[in-house]
């Protein structure tokens, strides 16, 4: 990975939300296929990260690429007892290199909603339940 990124990687790493916020900009904008609509706010989007990174068992990014100001990152993981997770997360920075947007995108489905519902569990009170998947 390269430099830039050492810092979003290294927070998967550390499973920290101070780790995350210390590449964002006060107005990052977080949107994920976990996510019914974005989550905006430098508080809001460190608490959902921080509490994402700590649902995965095991993260690897995988390949790594960069146009402009965007950078692109492919990683596998797994979660939820060994269940297999795949993604590519879009990380948008400003001129002075923090992450003013996030994009992060997972497959497959099942796994998807899951791993939002479990978000709205461990963040009831702390971030809005209508930016998760609500169980029918």
């Amino acid at each position: 990975m390269s430099k830039q990124n050492q810092g979003w990687t290294g927070a998967f790493a550390a499973k920290s939300p101070a780790a995350f916020a210390a590449n964002f900009v006060a107005d990052i904008v977080l949107e994920a296929s976990v996510l019914a609509k974005p989550v905006a706010g430098f508080e809001q989007v460190k608490a959902v990260m921080g509490a994402a990174s700590k649902i995965y068992e095991a993260l690897e990014f995988t390949a790594e690429a960069a146009d402009g100001q965007r950078t692109y990152l492919e990683w596998e993981a797994q979660a939820f007892g060994g269940q297999k997770l795949s993604g590519i997360t879009i990380l948008t920075r400003g001129d002075d290199g923090k992450i003013v947007r996030a994009a992060i995108h997972h497959r497959p489905l099942g796994a998807v909603l899951r791993f939002s519902s479990e978000l709205a569990r461990r963040l009831h009170g702390v971030v809005d339940g209508n930016h998760f998947h609500q169980e029918a």
